[in-house]
């Protein structure tokens, strides 16, 4: 079996070879990112491993041998799932690789704002020592923090959230009555109109991008804060922007953009109230060797004739007559 790196930007792929050298499988690295050099990299590939590159039908149609797709992470917005499905293509991802570093980073911007640390080191490097400046500043326990979307991520962080003294309340599509499991569950109404945080852990279709948009973002209170560390178009960047500038919203934390790198004229990058990171929440030392492993497991093991353990599109395995 062949394995093909379409792109990823590790400094390394031990993890990869050794897992490939297990199965006997050769292993090529390529770094293709358009149609055309992806389909060049791939033409003889059984399995792609992918990072961010686009895997569209068109892609998949120009790959005569591929059979399986492994994504580098939780996400599969990257890879067309019905056109991989309807040519008889596995999709696997790795949902629950960066669960607690995802919600530890976005509670650590959480926490950053609500204490005013970014803009406090920012007056004191200035030599602006004085506390008017940073106020308000609340304790957790009169803070209601939101919570939107309920998987492995979002329900991690609500329990954590609840750990340091927030007030929670989660929203979430599956979630019906008033409960979710443990946790307190509220309409998507009540979560922006009754939160001071929203932290936002939705996966990345059509019906969730820009989910919070100016209608959403109005809702919310003038010193209510927006956490993001799920995908960028989820939320609608020049309404966050909007609401910012014009006071009806305090600050934001946000891990992801709607154009990754952040474009350098972006005004995020001049605002007070605003945390920025590089989309950084999945990584810690001990998650990153984890993904590389599991996706490129993923990977071998279906073209081994197994099921994988991280199959996102589980009607193929009818197809393949392997049991489901």
């Amino acid at each position: 079996m062949k394995l093909v790196i379409t792109d990823c930007d590790h400094d390394a792929i031990t993890e990869e070879r050794e897992v490939a050298d297990r199965y006997g499988a050769s292993l090529v690295r390529a770094d293709a990112h358009s149609p055309e050099q992806i389909v060049a990299a791939c033409q003889d590939a059984d399995g792609i491993l992918v990072q961010y590159a686009q895997i569209t039908d068109e892609v998949m149609a120009r790959l005569p041998r591929l059979r399986v797709i492994g994504r580098y992470g939780v996400g599969v917005d990257t890879v067309d799932i019905a056109a991989a499905t309807r040519r008889r293509i596995a999709v696997c991802n790795v949902p629950d690789y960066g669960t607690e570093s995802v919600c530890d980073h976005a509670l650590a911007l959480a926490v950053a704002l609500v204490r005013q640390v970014g803009l406090a080191d920012k007056r004191v490097r200035q030599g602006q020592p004085e506390l008017d400046a940073l106020r308000p500043i609340h304790l957790y326990h009169e803070l209601t923090f939101g919570v939107l979307g309920c998987g492995r991520i979002g329900t991690a962080t609500a329990r954590k959230a609840r750990a340091l003294g927030f007030r929670v309340q989660v929203c979430d599509l599956l979630a019906t009555g008033d409960r979710w499991h443990d946790l307190p569950a509220v309409s998507l109404d009540q979560l922006f109109t009754g939160s001071d945080i929203v932290s936002v852990h939705t996966p990345l279709n059509d019906s969730t991008h820009h989910l919070v948009n100016a209608a959403r973002l109005a809702q919310m209170r003038p010193t209510g804060y927006l956490v993001n560390t799920s995908r960028g178009p989820v939320v609608d960047t020049d309404a966050l922007i909007a609401a910012i500038d014009s006071g009806a919203l305090a600050g934001a934390g946000l891990d992801v953009h709607e154009t990754e790198p952040l474009p350098a004229d972006s005004p995020l990058l001049t605002m007070d109230r605003v945390l920025l990171t590089p989309h950084i929440a999945w990584y810690s030392e001990q998650t990153y060797g984890e993904l590389k492993r599991r996706t490129a497991e993923n990977v071998a093991e279906y073209l081994s004739g197994r099921r994988p353990r991280d199959l996102y599109n589980p009607d193929v395995l009818s197809q393949e007559g392997l049991p489901r």
